[in-house]
Formats: structure tokens, C-alpha cells, sequence
């Protein structure tokens, strides 16, 4: 019971957009900052994780974000643009989670912020997924030019 209660207090909602609709031009994520570490992860900030890196163009980069999503069936692409996602995971037990990514053409990076959509603690739901994520991205990018080949 005190684990539902921690859970419950503080959630919201996202808002999906229905089917015909099209995103707003200033929807993108201008800060991908966590509000509580207890639950959200991103990689501007004190998470240490990495931004997904790519080769090539913006729409390179994010063809391969969209088939690295594929991937994953609990993923669903809620809306966006050419340089940004917003994506809602749903696990098994049906918490809502928000992961926005945001595509640096120019630095060939992707970065993004995991957040539950309810409750105070994720209990490291957020970056587990988003640190198997970036290992798949990343074998399904391949190898990046100039990097050191892998040992």
C-alpha cells in the first residue's frame, strides 16, 4: 500500500493528439531539463547518459530514430516534426512514460529527456530503457566516421 501511495501523488497526463491532427510548430521541447530526478532522465543534465549520435542529415538521423522505435512495441509516436519526437512508452503494468528527442542536425545528436508521467519515483524504469535504447540505436547506426574502431 505505502508503494502505491508513493507512486500516485504528483502524476499527470500527456496529451495525445487524435488521428487527422498535426502538431503545433512551437510544440517542440525548448528544455529538456528534469524537474525530480527521482523519475526522469536526460542527457542535458546530471543523468550522465549520452545523446544518440548519427551520421549524416536531420532526416537520416531521424529515419533511424524512427526504426530504432520500431523496435519497440510499447513505443507510440505521439507527434512531432522533422527535428523532434515526443513518444509515450506504456509498460506492462500501464504506467505512462514521455521521452522527447530533439535532433541536432548540426552535431549529428540526438538528445532527449525520459520522464514518468506519474508518480515521484520510476525505480530506474527511465534509464534502464533509454540506456538498452541507445545501445540499439547505436548498433543500428553502426559505426560513426572518425570514431575509433571497436575493440
Amino acid at each position: 500500500m505505502a508503494l502505491l501511495m508513493m507512486l500516485l501523488p504528483g502524476g499527470c497526463a500527456a496529451q495525445e493528439s487524435g488521428a487527422g491532427s498535426k502538431p503545433l510548430a512551437d510544440a517542440r521541447p525548448a528544455d529538456l531539463s528534469c524537474q525530480r530526478t527521482s523519475n526522469c532522465v536526460n542527457t542535458l543534465g546530471s543523468s550522465s547518459l549520452a545523446p544518440l549520435r548519427f551520421a549524416g542529415d536531420a532526416g537520416q538521423g531521424m529515419a533511424l530514430l524512427r526504426a530504432t522505435l520500431a523496435a519497440y512495441p510499447e513505443a507510440s509516436i505521439v507527434r512531432g516534426d522533422a527535428l523532434w519526437l515526443e513518444v509515450i512508452f506504456t509498460t506492462m503494468l500501464g504506467f505512462r512514460d514521455q521521452v522527447d528527442f530533439v535532433l541536432d542536425a548540426r552535431s549529428g545528436e540526438i538528445n532527449y529527456r525520459s520522464k514518468s508521467l506519474l508518480g515521484h519515483y520510476d525505480f530506474g524504469k527511465n534509464r534502464s530503457r533509454m540506456t538498452a535504447f541507445s545501445e540499439r540505436f547505436a548498433a543500428q547506426a553502426g559505426p560513426l566516421p572518425g570514431a575509433p574502431p571497436a575493440q
